[in-house]
């Protein structure tokens, strides 16, 4: 039963997610609508249950002197500032929470990370475009071109180089993203109905 009651329910939560979008019944899409609020409810329950691991488990090393225990601690003390503030001051426009810790902290230091990663970003196109086949030929001289038709001077390299950049954008790239996009769909509603059929159970634990 440990296994048939989640799959059960499943199932059922999954069949009506997906008629709803065929069968347009008003008893349907209440109950869909129904079973849609109590997925919130469990999404907003995992919530409070990952903060409580995340202190849990940093919490215990930083109590044990464990590996990079200095870093675990700023998150302990980072998370329950945060929190503190949220539940306490709020997180409107003027508040403590917002102009002071997301935008004067939260916001720089994300995008300190982000401009980083530009450099790691630079190094692994550098090894990309080492070119050994016509492939990585093409994908270098389109990396190229997009990126000197982004910079200011781009009109006066190449007058046509802005109109070069924007056709690769909308028709070579667009296509390859539209294919991932589609590929994705698929593998998602393929994941999605080997869960709903009880094929996929790794949610389970055991298996």
């Amino acid at each position: 039963m440990k296994r048939e009651i989640p799959i059960l329910i499943t199932l059922i939560f999954g069949v009506f997610m997906i008629i709803q979008f065929f069968i347009p019944h008003p008893s349907i899409n209440r109950i869909a609508g129904t079973l849609q609020e109590w997925a919130i409810v469990v999404i907003s329950f995992s919530y409070v249950l990952g903060s409580a691991n995340i202190l849990r488990i940093n919490g215990e090393i930083v109590y044990r002197r464990g590996p990079d225990w200095p870093y675990k601690l700023a998150l302990v003390l980072a998370f329950l500032l945060m929190v503190s503030t949220g539940l306490f001051g709020g997180i409107q426009e003027g508040s403590f929470a917002n102009d002071k810790l997301f935008k004067h902290i939260y916001v720089p230091m994300a995008s300190t990370m982000y401009a980083s990663l530009a450099f790691f970003i630079a190094s692994a196109a550098f090894r990309a475009f080492r070119i050994r086949t016509w492939q990585a030929a093409v994908l270098a001289i389109s990396a190229v071109l997009v990126m000197l038709g982004r910079i200011p001077i781009a009109q006066d390299i190449w007058s046509e180089l802005p109109d070069v950049v924007e056709w690769i954008m909308n028709v070579p790239n667009a296509v390859a993203q539209r294919g991932i996009l589609i590929g994705a769909a698929l593998g998602a509603i393929a994941t999605g109905l080997k869960v709903i059929l009880g094929i996929e159970r790794s949610y389970l634990g055991n298996e």
